[in-house]
């Protein structure tokens, strides 16, 4: 039995002709809920990793913005003592003598007030941290201090 050529390439493109109608029928038929509901706990799981990875970060950032106000407050302290007078201003009088601009942050990013002590010679700028509670360990010291004082 001899065959043509053009009769296997004709028994070649069926199989191309009905994928084609397939996947045709396939993109009409639409989405189904399941469909969706995999794709919806997909994002649901990536969202919850950058999560995860942001928050630490934002924690990290509340006490780098706390150090840095603390050190502008405490060089606002230095510059108003350096005037004379031996006084430990508060914030609100740090303001007002206008040390501070009134639209710098008076307050950590806990919405604690900053506590200024004034020692005879030194300056602290203290911020009550996160669990706005004395003394832990999460307080934030402008210098550092020390077991001693």
């Amino acid at each position: 039995m001899t065959t043509y050529g053009w009769a296997e390439e004709a028994a070649d493109a069926r199989p191309a002709v009905s994928t084609v109608r397939r996947a045709v029928r396939a993109a009409e038929r639409g989405v189904t809920l399941v469909e969706v509901l995999i794709v919806v706990a997909i994002m649901s799981m990536m969202s919850a990793a950058v999560v995860v990875a942001v928050i630490p970060k934002f924690k990290d950032a509340q006490v780098k913005t706390a150090d840095q106000s603390a050190r502008e407050i405490r060089n606002a302290v230095t510059r108003f003592r350096s005037r004379g007078t031996d006084q430990c201003p508060t914030v609100t009088q740090l303001v007002s003598e206008k040390e501070i601009d009134s639209a710098s942050k008076v307050d950590d990013p806990w919405g604690s007030a900053f506590k200024i002590e004034c020692a005879e010679d030194e300056v602290y700028v203290l911020s009550l941290g996160p669990d706005k509670k004395e003394n832990t360990a999460d307080d934030i010291s402008v210098p550092k201090k020390t077991a001693g004082r």
